[in-house]
């Protein structure tokens, strides 16, 4: 179920308001729009045909368990982007409304998705694949780079540098909804605190901020002297009270 609204929600950003107004939103997706732009390619089908040899590849180096999941959210989402886009009309109205409610309808499909271990395929694939082998390359800093060269291409496809710009904002929207689904509205902190004064700390943090603390045993590498070390949760906005 949630595969399938996930995959919903992302194709009706894709054929509502991404694909119809000439803006690539990075990733295989954003190729895909591309292709769609300079011949008369299905947008889900180019985006399932590109996914095939990078889902033979993870079967071999990832694993059964998420080709299978990864490969029912592609064809699923890729037959939703094909279908919908003979009964649902093309959104061209003002173009900031346009990446915003795209990227919100998108991060919340994308979220839907990645919340039962999903995926879409395309950028965080290769991700995957490259990471599995090369484990010292950086995989955000991977995927910002595709994704940034698509975003980059789609200037160059269009003939317009706004794409470009407005593809940055509608990237953004989406990632952050997305997050927000994941991991919650308020992403907490995870703190320790290395002092001598531990008890006086500790007893500190629960009276003025009211957050529980938990005293860990640790020692130093070098000196081998025995020391406690605080572990604090806290909200984001809390980190400099703290």
């Amino acid at each position: 179920v949630f595969y399938f609204v996930g995959s919903v929600l992302y194709a009706i950003s894709i054929v509502v308001f991404i694909a119809p107004n000439n803006i690539s939103p990075g990733g295989l997706t954003g190729v895909a729009t591309q292709i769609n732009y300079l011949i008369p390619v299905p947008i889900g089908t180019a985006i399932l045909f590109m996914n095939i040899p990078l889902m033979l590849a993870a079967w071999k180096q990832i694993g059964l368990d998420f080709t299978i999941r990864t490969s029912i959210c592609i064809v699923i989402s890729s037959a939703m982007i094909d279908l919908l886009e003979f009964y649902i009309p093309p959104f061209h109205g003002d173009i900031i409304l346009t990446v915003v409610f795209g990227g919100v309808l998108s991060g919340a499909g994308l979220g839907l998705i990645y919340m039962r271990g999903g995926t879409t395929g395309g950028t965080e694939l290769i991700a995957r694949l490259v990471g599995s082998k090369f484990q010292h390359v950086p995989i955000g800093r991977l995927i910002l780079l595709v994704d940034a060269i698509v975003v980059a291409s789609s200037a160059l496809v269009y003939r317009n540098f706004q794409s470009a710009l407005y593809a940055i904002i509608y990237i953004y929207v989406s990632t952050a909804l997305m997050d927000t689904l994941i991991y919650g509205k308020n992403k907490g902190k995870m703190l320790l605190i290395v002092t001598k004064a531990e008890r006086q700390a500790a007893a500190a943090i629960m009276q003025r901020i009211q957050r529980g603390v938990t005293i860990l045993k640790g020692a130093g590498a070098y000196t081998g002297m025995e020391r406690q070390i605080l572990l604090c949760a806290v909200r984001p906005s809390e980190v400099y009270l703290l």
